[in-house]
């Protein structure tokens, strides 16, 4: 039961992503005026190398953080084609994480705004390079932790997109929606993981002591 709702889960996650990138990359790549954020089209054109950068570092990691978590790619036979895959991972979270704190100096919504999305920006930059430290330093359990709390932060362009469709069917001004979700979009995705990640060391301790000496 447990592998069937993880396999759901995965699957919901990977969809959604992929969805994301189809539907968002295009339009900022492509500079394309009329499916840009409106209030965000002159800023948007007058700095589309951050823009871009961002967007398709983030578009990167986004696709490939579920390949991260499948287990039979971990295993010997694909340890390359995760490793070169998490390699590409990193590169994307860094290029993203540079131009996304820059990025956030511009963003719509004032200071509030503006420090959410630069928060986000350092925690995602912050994460990935504890990420590489540690499996640098041939941790990998800690490793596979924090790559979870980072992936967290990349799917961020997710719940952003789905924090404003709630916003907008709910007939709330989007002036008052955009500052709050900066911060949405983000916070509550690390505190679920955290306790997911907290619940399952839980669970390995208790299994743990369940072992006969």
């Amino acid at each position: 039961m447990r592998t069937v709702r993880g396999s759901i889960g995965w699957g919901v996650m990977a969809f959604l992503a992929v969805s994301i990138s189809l539907a968002v990359v295009p339009q900022y790549l492509t500079a394309d005026e009329t499916r840009m954020f409106p209030q965000q089209v002159e800023t948007y054109l007058a700095n589309l190398t951050p823009i871009v950068g961002h967007v398709a570092g983030g578009a990167v990691a986004l696709l490939l953080g579920p390949t991260q978590f499948i287990p039979a790619l971990r295993r010997r036979r694909s340890l390359t084609f995760h490793r070169w895959a998490g390699r590409l991972y990193l590169v994307g979270i860094a290029i993203g994480g540079f131009f996304g704190l820059w990025m956030a100096f511009l963003a719509y919504g004032g200071f509030v705004a503006q420090a959410g999305f630069f928060g986000l920006s350092v925690a995602w930059l912050a994460t990935g390079a504890i990420a590489y430290r540690l499996i640098r330093n041939g941790d990998q359990d800690h490793h596979r932790e924090w790559m979870i709390r980072n992936y967290a932060l990349t799917f961020a362009a997710v719940t952003l997109r789905l924090w404003l469709g709630v916003s907008q069917a709910s007939g709330i001004d989007f002036d008052l929606a955009y500052p709050a979700i900066s911060w949405m979009a983000w916070v509550p995705n690390l505190l679920a993981v955290e306790w997911w990640i907290r619940r399952q060391r839980g669970l390995k301790a208790t299994r743990r002591d369940a072992v006969p000496a």
